[in-house]
């Protein structure tokens, strides 16, 4: 009888060993000539931060000029990335673990009213897609006619999985 039990035992522990799925992970659709992703595969199972739209902080409040206020498009990525950075630490999550970043640029007065891409695309280098942190995202950057204030050059969303 003891000899059954044991068997059954064994037989219910292999077959629960065998039938759990291994924790599925989030696929990342990589394109290794570009700096981002082509797409990102979320597993049903994985839980999502998405971040409201994140702006620059105010660099001297006692000014009334754009880049001495807010900072250039470079200043205002560079800053906000560092507020969404420090928004997915309160919630347990790093930038490691972002899979999508949209990103909304304004004319800059300062560059005949032109898009400053090329400083947003350097910020991004320093976040993503380097030695200290490899991770690519998928992303939409766009050109927007303007911001909720004028001397906004730089809006982010940001979704991530959390592990």
């Amino acid at each position: 009888m003891k000899a059954i039990i044991l068997i059954a035992t064994i037989t219910f522990l292999l077959i629960s060993l065998f039938s759990c799925k291994p924790q599925e992970q989030v696929k990342r659709y990589d394109n290794s000539s570009s700096q981002i992703l082509q797409g990102v595969e979320i597993p049903a199972n994985k839980k999502l931060f998405f971040s409201s739209g994140i702006v620059a902080p105010v660099l001297d409040s006692t000014s009334n000029d754009t880049y001495k206020r807010y900072g250039d498009t470079y200043t205002q990525s560079i800053n906000t990335l560092k507020r969404i950075e420090d928004i997915l630490k309160k919630a347990g999550l790093g930038l490691k673990d972002v899979v999508f970043l949209k990103i909304y640029i304004a004319p800059d007065p300062n560059k005949n009213k032109d898009f400053d891409f090329a400083a947003w695309f350097r910020a991004y280098q320093v976040f993503f897609n380097n030695p200290q942190n490899p991770v690519k995202v998928a992303r939409t950057t766009l050109g927007t006619a303007a911001l909720a204030r004028p001397e906004l050059l730089v809006e982010i969303e940001a979704i991530a999985v959390y592990p």
